[in-house]
């Protein structure tokens, strides 16, 4: 599995079924969230197992690639490393998780949860990056990268072909973007047939940056979803995808991704992450603005958070 394929997804999704969730879909109104009605799909990605979509990237991780006994590692802002603890555990596999100090304890909390050892390394993903890799160095562990890795971009491609089971006359799908993993193995499912809009906070215009460009560039790494959406670059595998599959990129405030956290939670009673909450951010604040009679969906994709207390 190093091509990024349909053929590979299919595979992929066949193999990992019996350990992810096929999550729902919310069928509601932007009416609902006080904005002109417009009707809008929600697939709530956000109720998979360890809290996010990145545990289909880590199981077809694990279950293509030959494991050694020094187990895995991984670097991540938090999900990526909750979906590799959980997935490893499931597995019967040793995992290490490095994250930077700005991690929400939420997630911190999820990975040692699930029996990982957790190191801190450094105050940006980056820093937990380069800290992991000096640990694969001195041990032989195996490395599940979060985002710039086949077997990720094919395990998150999986999503897209899910969303095309549950939605087949979505027009347009609005993506959160970090690292570029999601939004490189939805739009290598799709490959144009669905406008694929990338939504990034503007304190992290990772990949809205690097189309500008025309390669992988840095970009500031902050705002209110600096623990899964800013790393300093986008991922160089996925960007020939995005390149020719996703359809635009548009940039939302921290402002209005807190408010569609609460919007969601206020008119949904769905509960998301800033990161997870930030395509639906795009379409709440105006940064896009569906045509008539254009089928609007949009990826919840985390819900890693401490916002709501029992």
């Amino acid at each position: 599995m190093t091509d990024v394929t349909r053929d590979a997804i299919r595979a992929a999704e066949a193999l990992i079924r019996p350990h992810v969730r096929h999550t729902p879909v919310l069928d509601v109104d932007l009416a609902d969230f006080g904005r002109p009605a417009h009707p809008l799909s929600l697939k709530l990605e956000c109720l998979q197992h360890s809290g996010s979509f990145k545990a289909r990237g880590a199981f077809t991780s694990l279950l293509t690639r030959e494991v050694p006994d020094a187990g895995v590692v991984a670097a991540s802002g938090g999900n990526h490393g909750a979906a590799v603890a959980y997935a490893a555990a499931r597995l019967g596999i040793p995992a290490t998780i490095f994250v930077p100090s700005v991690t929400s304890p939420a997630k911190a909390d999820r990975i040692r949860g699930y029996g990982a050892k957790l190191v801190v390394g450094g105050d940006r993903y980056a820093d937990a990056l380069a800290a992991s890799e000096e640990f694969v160095a001195g041990t032989g562990a195996m490395t599940v990268h979060a985002y710039d890795q086949p077997e990720t971009l094919i395990g998150q491609g999986t999503l897209g072909l899910e969303i095309a089971q549950d939605l087949p006359d979505v027009d347009t799908l609005l993506v959160a973007v970090g690292g570029g993993g999601l939004i490189g193995g939805i739009s290598a499912w799709f490959r144009g047939d669905v406008k694929v809009v990338a939504v990034e906070p503007e304190g992290s215009p990772t990949l809205h940056r690097a189309l500008a460009a025309g390669e992988p560039v840095d970009a500031p790494t902050e705002g209110i979803a600096a623990d899964s959406l800013a790393p300093r670059q986008v991922g160089r595998l996925m960007f020939p995808l995005a390149q020719q599959f996703v359809a635009e990129s548009v940039l939302v405030t921290d402002d209005a991704i807190a408010s569609a956290q609460h919007s969601l939670w206020d008119t949904a009673r769905v509960v998301a992450e800033p990161g997870g909450a930030a395509a639906l951010a795009a379409a709440l604040s105006g940064s896009y603005v569906p045509e008539p009679g254009e089928r609007v969906a949009v990826l919840v994709c985390g819900a890693n958070t401490t916002a709501v207390r029992f």
